[in-house]
């Protein structure tokens, strides 16, 4: 048994982390500061003994005693990081550098969940981890691409310099329940406009393309990425690498929820990647992971947590 730290763990994807960290018998101390995560993704856990819930902003240091620490704070979506794009910046960097120094002292392993976003706008597809990227550092995205870029560049100096055990997960497209539902994430954003019965917003010609990895799947790779010798460090790209063009989700949105929804173009937002599919061969090859859900069996599933949560949010707004 360990103990063990998960920052932003009330997250979307980290409340589904603590929630397996927790079924393999560890302590999980899960540290949030609530900017996008909230109590009610954790609240089935806190009846759990081995489950600590603490407010903290990473931006400060923070001093416990922890075996692992998985460091997944910081806004995710477009509309969440753009809105404070100084703090989202600081998140990246001084959280890596508190949680890093953390490690540290603690001598412990520690993850850094980075993203598919170093990479930019790509020349090269699929990406692979040698690919450096195509980044404007100065664009309304970079707050967020540059930040995670820093971070990564700020775990390896820490394990050359001070020979800490360092891995580094890349994560492309997630989804699933507990995804925030004003995130302006592509499938929250067309789940919930579907259920609503209002327009599906699609940007440029829908021709655009992502690969979406179900969050169980994506845990499953952290999971064995934390679990591999010290020699491994990554980064290792971490994603599915089927590819859908956004009008192809979108039909399949309105398929699963029965919608009458239409179809509404807007401009293609600045930066916004025009492909977006992930190497997998060293996940496959050094971790043996793949992701095993496929895109519709996943919708589903998220559709029916948004519809519950739409519900329970307008039962509550009655009451």
């Amino acid at each position: 048994m360990k103990r063990i730290l998960v920052t932003g763990g009330a997250g979307f994807i980290g409340s589904h982390l603590c929630e397996r960290l927790l079924a393999q018998g560890h302590e999980v101390l899960c540290v949030d500061n609530f900017y996008t995560g909230a109590r009610r993704n954790v609240g089935h856990l806190l009846s759990n003994p081995g489950f600590e819930l603490l407010r903290h902003d990473v931006t400060f240091p923070l001093f416990v005693e922890v075996d692992e620490i998985y460091n997944l704070a910081c806004p995710a979506s477009p509309i969440h990081y753009q809105y404070d794009p100084v703090q989202t910046t600081k998140t990246s960097v001084h959280g890596a550098i508190n949680m890093l120094g953390l490690a540290k002292r603690r001598k412990a392993k520690i993850f850094q969940a980075s993203t598919s976003e170093v990479y930019g706008d790509p020349t090269v597809h699929p990406q692979p981890e040698e690919y450096w990227g195509n980044v404007n550092p100065i664009g309304f995205r970079s707050c967020y691409d540059e930040g995670k870029r820093c971070a990564e560049t700020l775990f390896f100096d820490y394990r050359r310099q001070h020979n800490l055990r360092i891995k580094v997960a890349r994560i492309f497209n997630t989804y699933g329940p507990r995804m925030h539902p004003n995130d302006g994430r592509v499938v929250s954003n067309f789940v919930v406009q579907a259920l609503k019965g209002q327009p599906i917003t699609l940007y440029g010609d829908g021709l655009q393309t992502r690969s979406f990895c179900y969050v169980d799947d994506l845990v499953e790779g952290f999971l064995r990425l934390m679990a591999t010798g010290d020699e491994i460090t990554g980064p290792i790209n971490l994603g599915n690498p089927g590819e859908f063009t956004m009008r192809q989700l979108a039909d399949l949105v309105v398929e699963i929820t029965g919608s009458k929804s239409q179809i509404e173009h807007r401009p293609l937002p600045q930066d916004d990647p025009k492909q977006r599919q992930p190497n997998i061969a060293k996940a496959k090859e050094i971790l043996d992971w793949e992701p095993t859900i496929p895109l519709r069996q996943g919708l589903e599933k998220t559709v029916a947590y948004f519809d519950g949560l739409l519900k329970s949010d307008a039962e509550l707004a009655k009451a």
